[in-house]
């Protein structure tokens, strides 16, 4: 699985605005924001970059004044880690990643799920983008981009989902890529803080792998911040599957 997850990580940053391919990488770009966590690199599976190959990414991040950082699962390219921190790189993180499949779905009984919709207007993907915000403590603050991108992510292919107050306002949601390599990434899964524990974050999760089997993805995986969003997972049918790091290079060791 390892393999297919990084092939899907390729085909996913090939759907960026700005794509730049050196040395077995992958680098994609969005030009409305400087983000690390929208703007990173990821390697072609079994490559073996040299020091070279390994400047010349550096050199794609340095010319647009960029945060030079990758995403991969390392055990479908095994060299890729050394040559990295060979050129100084760190490690941010090692997240392991969760796996579901049709055959391990298991949808909330709708008794006890609260509603989920699909953002059809400007507002709601707006008020989805503040609660989304709201839920990661603004490390991302709301804005029309954001609202944007979401947006793009379902009209392209993937999916989208939110619960709405009964004031028409949102608790949280969280959004799916479209499919590639026959897999599809579940990511930003949020609740506002007032409204946690009350199932929206699975029945959410439920609604988006199930509206990607119903394209014919053969699986769907997400990674966890902690033991609880785990658990929440683990309830609707997600089981560990493997690891992704993340390394960056620190600003004093850019040439």
């Amino acid at each position: 699985m390892d393999n297919q997850v990084q092939s899907f990580a390729v085909a996913n940053l090939r759907r960026r605005p700005v794509v730049v391919e050196t040395g077995g990488f992958v680098a994609g770009f969005n030009p409305d924001t400087d983000s690390p966590y929208l703007n990173y690199a990821t390697p072609l599976p079994g490559i073996e970059p040299t020091g070279r190959d390994v400047a010349a990414l550096i050199g794609a991040f340095r010319e647009r004044g960029l945060l030079p950082r990758l995403e991969f699962a390392p055990q479908a390219a095994p060299r890729v880690a050394p040559a990295l921190r060979a050129a100084g790189f760190d490690t941010e993180a090692v997240h392991e990643y969760l796996l579901c499949t049709p055959r391990t779905l298991t949808i909330p009984p709708s008794a006890d799920s609260p509603l989920v919709e699909t953002p059809t207007t400007d507002e709601e993907y707006s008020k989805l983008d503040a609660a989304l915000a709201e839920a990661f403590g603004n490390v991302f603050a709301p804005s029309p981009q954001g609202a944007e991108r979401l947006r793009r992510t379902q009209q392209t292919g993937g999916a989208v989902r939110f619960v709405r107050t009964p004031q028409e306002g949102c608790l949280g949601g969280a959004s799916c890529s479209p499919p590639a390599e026959d897999t599809a990434e579940l990511a930003g899964v949020g609740t506002r803080p007032g409204y946690r524990g009350r199932g929206i974050a699975s029945a959410v999760t439920a609604a988006l792998a199930g509206a990607m089997f119903a394209q014919g993805a053969g699986s769907v995986w997400l990674e966890y911040s902690g033991d609880g969003s785990r658990r929440v997972y683990e309830r609707v049918g997600f089981r560990p599957q493997g690891t992704r790091l993340y390394l960056s290079l620190p600003a004093e060791l850019q040439p």
